[in-house]
């Protein structure tokens, strides 16, 4: 079980009581929080509308059962500047990246798979929100949206390790490669994205286990090169060996529900966050529970450097 379970801290601040400034207080941050959410609703009916136009009315029909071609053509693709797209097993060198707006250059590249409903172009933005706070070139690998209900279950299918997803697959092999030729990896996963990544990196094990004959402390040490970040993610649990980040917004009903909980979690005995992990818990948001999840207007604000956020430093 990982260490991070027995340092939650599960306390929880008592308000003051039977003053009127406090009461007064709270009033003002529910109004605040509901103007807050309100004032979302807007963006969100935009990004509602984006996917729609983005998938066609087919998307509607694959919701209830009928055909559907959202952006299925591009699952396990990887993402590159632009939106172009290229074939899994392409050599990271090859493929130009996403770059921060104010640096052409940066030294730094993460590989980023994102969550559910995201059609490609969406996942375009995700990248740059993360190379612009992260200061790091961003390669996607895409995880193709094909609507509401098949994506959600697929997530079901993910969490119990059963059934085909291209995105796990390109992820997985991968790293799998950087790893034999003695590189390090950095990882983001967002929502099912860190599902995926769960996933992946058990897959990457196994192999460097089975194929590669490894005891279970050799392929530990080999996967200590990767750096790995969640956000909202959907996974409980995560092999041993990488140094991992996880951030996780209290107020965001993905990571506390389905993944590894929120700073009071009842069933956090059944979670692990991987040996020596990071977990970073914090309360943001509103009464818009979309907005509580999102990467690039939440998470992002919260994220820090890798470093200084194995230190604890946030």
């Amino acid at each position: 079980m990982s260490p991070i379970d027995r340092s939650r801290n599960v306390s929880v601040p008592t308000p003051a009581r039977g003053t009127a400034p406090a009461q007064k207080s709270l009033l003002g941050s529910v109004v605040d929080a509901a103007k807050e959410g309100i004032a979302d609703i807007p963006r969100f009916v935009k990004m509602g509308a984006d996917v729609f136009e983005a998938t066609h009315l087919s998307e509607l029909r694959r919701i209830f059962g009928g055909d559907a071609k959202p952006d299925r053509m591009s699952d396990g693709k990887f993402v590159g500047a632009k939106g172009q797209s290229f074939p899994p097993g392409t050599p990271l060198k090859d493929i130009p990246a996403v770059t921060p707006l104010d640096n052409p250059n940066p030294s730094k590249t993460i590989l980023y798979v994102n969550g559910i409903m995201t059609p490609m172009q969406g996942q375009l933005q995700e990248m740059q929100s993360i190379a612009d706070t992260a200061d790091a070139r961003v390669i996607g690998i895409h995880n193709a949206t094909q609507g509401l209900v098949t994506d959600l279950a697929q997530c079901v299918t993910d969490k119990l390790d059963k059934g085909h997803n291209p995105a796990v697959d390109t992820l997985a092999d991968t790293v799998y490669g950087e790893l034999k030729a003695g590189r390090e990896v950095h990882l983001m996963g967002y929502s099912q994205g860190g599902l995926i990544t769960a996933r992946a990196l058990s897959d990457v094990q196994r192999r460097l286990r089975i194929e590669d004959g490894m005891s279970q402390a050799q392929a530990e040490q080999v996967m200590s090169k990767l750096k790995v970040e969640t956000f909202g993610a959907a996974s409980t649990r995560y092999p041993d060996g990488p140094r991992y980040v996880h951030y996780v917004n209290n107020a965001d009903a993905v990571p506390t529900l389905t993944g590894l909980g929120g700073s009071v979690d009842p069933l956090a005995f059944m979670k692990d966050a991987g040996k020596g992990a990071v977990v970073h818990r914090f309360t943001d948001g509103n009464l818009n529970i979309i907005s509580n999840h999102m990467l690039d207007t939440l998470y992002m604000k919260h994220r820090v450097d890798f470093d200084a956020a194995r230190a604890g430093q946030f």
